[in-house]
Parts: structure tokens; C-alpha cells; sequence
């Protein structure tokens, strides 16, 4: 019986886009064991997977944490990470056999320097699909998963009453500013659309989301810094629509058969992080981006202010293209 231990240490989003291979590896190896590792801190994405029969964390201790791993006794490690640490994780574990993801870094360079795309037009799930392929694995067109606790599941109590017949889920916080649109964008656009809105994000966001609710506190509630991952996941699950950044919720809400309208900065479809549906599935989302716009993509993740000092990607966002789409999707003239 093989026994597996797949690596990603972070982000909410990259981890969510790994698990296309947890349930693939499951499918092609129903005998076989399951572990991953990852942060403490993102252990909640994964705790309500199926798939996983056990998860370790990167502890205080990474020498204890080591030492844990080698009592496991594992077939394979499959790193979808691929750092210095899992470097060092797969040395001290030298007797077991390894696959690494590719980063691509080389490309990412190439793209974000001098705005040539060397990169391959594959999405970042098919490319850690890529890494177990020499296991026979292959994908199976299921898209994403994201299983939501009972415990975290929302109660209607939890939303105002003007909210319960529907609602639009916008995300107004990123992992860094070039990554989301400026304050006085998203008050234009939660001003613009003519529907009940649930802001999302976390507490880092409240203040912001506030200001935001401030314009029609009816119209819009500031979930923002209320609710944990999974609580803004099951919010995210009974939206009509989410509007979101380049984000972990972005994948969330695309795991759940969500339809999406993302928004791009600095960071591009194109680097394979788009949302994705599966083969199987309908590939219902609308891109928002400012095209061939000259300093795009400045960054493969993104930067606390734009280093250009006009932030051009955000503010020439056309808010009333993002209102079109919205009226589109609900079907509204």
C-alpha cells in the first residue's frame, strides 16, 4: 500500500489549486495513503478533505517536524511547494523518491521584466498535475474541491434580512494592495450595482468595508473580519455572483461552482491562475483587467503600493464594464 506525502506550505489560494492532485491521486490509488503538509495556519482549508488521511504541520520545531516525517515512512513525496525548505525536507528523507512542481520562476521573470510571455498556456492545476504523472495520475476534469465543515455553515440569522433572497459576495482585500482595487473604486462600484452585496475579507479589511457600507448600509453588509475562511466560503457557496481579486476566495468560490467576475492589477491571467472549472464543467467567469497596459505584469505576486506610483492597472478599471457583466450574469437589463 503507497503511501504519499504531498507538500504545499501556503497560500489559501495555491493550496485549494493542489487538490485537484489529492483527489486524483485518491482515485488512482484507493488502497494507498494520503498525507500533507502545510502551515498551521492553513490547516483549516484542509481538515473536512476526504481525500487526506492525515496532516502535519510546519511546527516550531522543524527539526522535530523532520523527525516526525521519517517515522511515516513514505513511497513518494510530491512537492508542489518546491523551496529551500521542502529541499531540505526531501535531503533529510533521501531514501524516499520525490517530484517537484516547476515554478517557472525563469518565465515569470522573462514576463514581468520585459513584458515577454514565454510561459505555457496551462493552468497552474495541470501544471501540479504534471508533477504525479509519472504515477499514472491523471486529471480526472472534476475542477477544484473545497469541503465546508457543519460546523461553519452559515445560519440565516447570520445575514441581514434584506440579504436572504440573494445577494452579490464582493471580495475587497488581497495578500497586497497592487492586487485590489483602491477604496474609492470599490465605493464606486458597490454604489453602481443595484443589488443586495456582502463585502468579504478579513479583519485587516473592516475598516475599509465599513467605509464601503457606509454609502447604502441596507444594500450592502460588511461581513468583513466576522466570519472564519470556512463561514466566508459557505457565504461565498449561497452568492449569486462573487466579484473578486486575483485570491484564495477567488479559487474558493470557483471550487464551488461559482460564477466569478475577476479583477486584475498587477498580476495577469496568464500567469495560470485564473479560476478554474474543470474540463467538465462550464467555465462560467469574465475577466476585468486594463489591457495592453505597458508596466502589466510588474510583479509574479504583487507589492504593498504600485512601484510606478500611478497604479494605472487599477484606476483605469472601467467600473461600469464590471456592472455590465453583473447585470448580464443576473440577467438584468
Amino acid at each position: 500500500m503507497p503511501k504519499f506525502l504531498i507538500i504545499r506550505f501556503s497560500s489559501i489560494g495555491d493550496i485549494v489549486l493542489t487538490t485537484p492532485v489529492v483527489r486524483c491521486l485518491r482515485k488512482q490509488y484507493p488502497e494507498g495513503e494520503i498525507h500533507f503538509l502545510t502551515k498551521q495556519s492553513f490547516k483549516g482549508i484542509l481538515e473536512s478533505n476526504p481525500y487526506i488521511d492525515k496532516i502535519h504541520t510546519l511546527s516550531d520545531s522543524f527539526e522535530l517536524m523532520l523527525h516526525e516525517l521519517m517515522t511515516e515512512e513514505y513511497d513518494h513525496i510530491i512537492d508542489l511547494h518546491h523551496n529551500l525548505r521542502t529541499l531540505r525536507i526531501k535531503r533529510f528523507l533521501k531514501k524516499v523518491k520525490s517530484s517537484s512542481y516547476n515554478k517557472l520562476n525563469v518565465e515569470k521573470f522573462i514576463y514581468t521584466n520585459f513584458k515577454i510571455n514565454t510561459l505555457p498556456d496551462k493552468h497552474i492545476v495541470d501544471r501540479n498535475l504534471e508533477t504525479v504523472a509519472r504515477l499514472g495520475v491523471q486529471n480526472d476534469g472534476l475542477g477544484l474541491d473545497y469541503f465546508i465543515p457543519e460546523k461553519d455553515c452559515i445560519r440565516q440569522e447570520d445575514l441581514p434580512a434584506s440579504h436572504l433572497l440573494g445577494y452579490i459576495a464582493v471580495v475587497i482585500g488581497a495578500a497586497l494592495n497592487t492586487k485590489k482595487m483602491p477604496l474609492h473604486k470599490l465605493k464606486e462600484l458597490c454604489t453602481a450595482i443595484q443589488y443586495p452585496i456582502v463585502l468579504l475579507g478579513d479583519k485587516n479589511d473592516a475598516v475599509e468595508g465599513a467605509a464601503i457600507a457606509a454609502g447604502d448600509d441596507i444594500k450592502i453588509y460588511n461581513a468583513c473580519g466576522k466570519f472564519n475562511l470556512n463561514e466566508s466560503a459557505d457565504i461565498v457557496r449561497n452568492a449569486k455572483l462573487v466579484i473578486t481579486h486575483d485570491t484564495g476566495l477567488m479559487h474558493i468560490a470557483a471550487a464551488l461552482q461559482k460564477p466569478i467576475i475577476s479583477i486584475w492589477g498587477n498580476t495577469v491571467p496568464e500567469f495560470g491562475m485564473y479560476p478554474y472549472y474543470g474540463k467538465l464543467s462550464a467555465q462560467h467567469y469574465d475577466v476585468v483587467q486594463v489591457e495592453q497596459l505597458w508596466c502589466r505584469p510588474c510583479s509574479k505576486i504583487g507589492y504593498k503600493k504600485c512601484p510606478r506610483r500611478h497604479f494605472k492597472c487599477m484606476e483605469q478599471i472601467a467600473v461600469n464594464e464590471i456592472v455590465n457583466m453583473v447585470n448580464h450574469r443576473l440577467g438584468k437589463k
